[in-house]
Protein backbone atom coordinates (compact mmCIF):
# COMPACT_ATOMS: atom_id res chain seq x y z
CA UNK A 1 0.00 0.00 0.00
CA UNK A 2 1.22 3.48 -0.82
CA UNK A 3 2.15 5.99 1.85
CA UNK A 4 -0.88 8.27 2.51
CA UNK A 5 -0.14 10.85 5.24
CA UNK A 6 -3.24 11.55 7.34
CA UNK A 7 -2.52 15.28 7.71
CA UNK A 8 -2.90 15.97 3.98
CA UNK A 9 -5.98 16.34 1.79
CA UNK A 10 -6.25 14.59 -1.58
CA UNK A 11 -7.90 14.98 -4.97
CA UNK A 12 -9.19 11.89 -6.77
CA UNK A 13 -6.73 12.87 -9.55
CA UNK A 14 -3.84 12.04 -7.12
CA UNK A 15 -2.72 15.50 -6.10
CA UNK A 16 -2.22 16.25 -2.40
CA UNK A 17 -2.75 19.59 -0.67
CA UNK A 18 -1.34 20.88 2.59
CA UNK A 19 -2.57 24.10 4.21
CA UNK A 20 0.49 25.94 5.50
CA UNK A 21 0.66 28.24 8.51
CA UNK A 22 0.91 31.29 6.23
CA UNK A 23 -2.41 30.37 4.56
CA UNK A 24 -0.89 29.08 1.32
CA UNK A 25 -1.59 25.59 0.01
CA UNK A 26 1.32 23.38 -1.06
CA UNK A 27 0.51 20.92 -3.88
CA UNK A 28 2.22 17.75 -5.03
CA UNK A 29 1.37 14.28 -6.31
CA UNK A 30 0.84 11.31 -4.07
CA UNK A 31 3.18 8.41 -3.47
CA UNK A 32 0.64 6.23 -5.29
CA UNK A 33 0.79 8.52 -8.34
CA UNK A 34 4.57 8.74 -8.51
CA UNK A 35 4.81 4.97 -8.11
CA UNK A 36 2.34 4.40 -10.96
CA UNK A 37 4.18 6.87 -13.19
CA UNK A 38 7.61 5.37 -12.62
CA UNK A 39 10.78 7.42 -12.95
CA UNK A 40 9.85 11.09 -13.29
CA UNK A 41 11.98 12.78 -15.96
CA UNK A 42 10.35 16.19 -16.47
CA UNK A 43 8.05 18.62 -14.67
CA UNK A 44 6.20 21.46 -16.37
CA UNK A 45 5.30 23.77 -13.50
CA UNK A 46 2.60 26.44 -13.70
CA UNK A 47 3.60 30.06 -14.24
CA UNK A 48 3.96 32.28 -11.18
CA UNK A 49 0.84 34.42 -10.81
CA UNK A 50 -1.37 32.00 -12.77
CA UNK A 51 -4.89 31.90 -11.34
CA UNK A 52 -6.60 28.52 -11.50
CA UNK A 53 -9.94 27.09 -10.42
CA UNK A 54 -10.16 23.81 -8.55
CA UNK A 55 -9.58 20.90 -10.99
CA UNK A 56 -7.94 23.16 -13.60
CA UNK A 57 -4.84 21.81 -15.30
CA UNK A 58 -1.86 23.48 -13.65
CA UNK A 59 1.14 21.58 -15.01
CA UNK A 60 2.47 18.34 -16.40
CA UNK A 61 4.59 15.54 -14.97
CA UNK A 62 6.38 13.25 -17.42
CA UNK A 63 7.89 9.88 -16.63
CA UNK A 64 9.56 7.15 -18.60
CA UNK A 65 6.08 5.57 -18.93
CA UNK A 66 3.68 8.47 -19.54
CA UNK A 67 2.84 12.15 -19.24
CA UNK A 68 0.15 13.21 -16.80
CA UNK A 69 -1.58 16.49 -16.14
CA UNK A 70 -1.30 18.02 -12.70
CA UNK A 71 -4.55 19.57 -11.52
CA UNK A 72 -5.07 22.27 -8.92
CA UNK A 73 -6.84 20.64 -5.96
CA UNK A 74 -8.23 24.04 -4.91
CA UNK A 75 -8.66 27.33 -6.70
CA UNK A 76 -6.11 30.09 -6.22
CA UNK A 77 -3.11 31.96 -7.54
CA UNK A 78 0.28 30.29 -7.96
CA UNK A 79 2.64 31.99 -5.50
CA UNK A 80 5.62 29.60 -5.63
CA UNK A 81 6.97 26.81 -7.82
CA UNK A 82 9.52 24.20 -6.83
CA UNK A 83 12.48 25.24 -9.00
CA UNK A 84 14.53 22.27 -7.74
CA UNK A 85 12.36 19.95 -9.86
CA UNK A 86 13.58 21.61 -13.07
CA UNK A 87 17.04 20.11 -12.69
CA UNK A 88 16.13 17.14 -10.50
CA UNK A 89 12.61 15.87 -11.31
CA UNK A 90 13.46 12.54 -9.68
CA UNK A 91 12.95 14.25 -6.29
CA UNK A 92 9.23 13.56 -6.88
CA UNK A 93 9.96 9.81 -6.76
CA UNK A 94 12.25 10.11 -3.76
CA UNK A 95 10.17 12.43 -1.55
CA UNK A 96 6.67 13.07 -2.97
CA UNK A 97 5.34 14.63 0.26
CA UNK A 98 8.43 16.64 1.14
CA UNK A 99 10.98 18.12 -1.25
CA UNK A 100 9.01 16.80 -4.24
CA UNK A 101 6.18 19.35 -3.97
CA UNK A 102 5.18 21.04 -7.26
CA UNK A 103 3.74 24.47 -6.48
CA UNK A 104 2.03 26.62 -3.87
CA UNK A 105 -1.24 28.50 -4.21
CA UNK A 106 -2.73 31.43 -2.41
CA UNK A 107 -6.22 29.91 -2.20
CA UNK A 108 -9.25 31.81 -3.44
CA UNK A 109 -11.28 30.13 -0.70
CA UNK A 110 -9.42 28.00 1.88
CA UNK A 111 -12.74 26.29 2.64
CA UNK A 112 -12.28 24.45 -0.69
CA UNK A 113 -9.94 22.12 1.20
CA UNK A 114 -12.90 20.53 2.97
CA UNK A 115 -14.15 19.32 -0.42
CA UNK A 116 -11.03 17.17 -0.86
CA UNK A 117 -10.60 13.59 0.30
CA UNK A 118 -9.06 12.64 3.61
CA UNK A 119 -6.42 9.88 3.75
CA UNK A 120 -9.04 7.14 4.19
CA UNK A 121 -11.12 8.37 1.25
CA UNK A 122 -8.03 8.65 -0.92
CA UNK A 123 -6.94 5.12 0.05
CA UNK A 124 -10.30 3.89 -1.28
CA UNK A 125 -9.70 5.69 -4.60
CA UNK A 126 -6.30 3.99 -4.89
CA UNK A 127 -7.73 0.57 -3.97
CA UNK A 128 -10.40 0.92 -6.64
CA UNK A 129 -7.70 1.47 -9.28
CA UNK A 130 -5.62 -1.54 -8.30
Amino acid sequence: MSDIPAELKYAATHEWARLEEDGTVTVGISDHAQSALGDVVYIEAPEMGLTVAAQDEAGVVESVKAASDIYAPVGGTVCAVNEALTDSPEIVNQDPYGDGWFFKLTPTDPADLVELLDAEGYAEVCADED
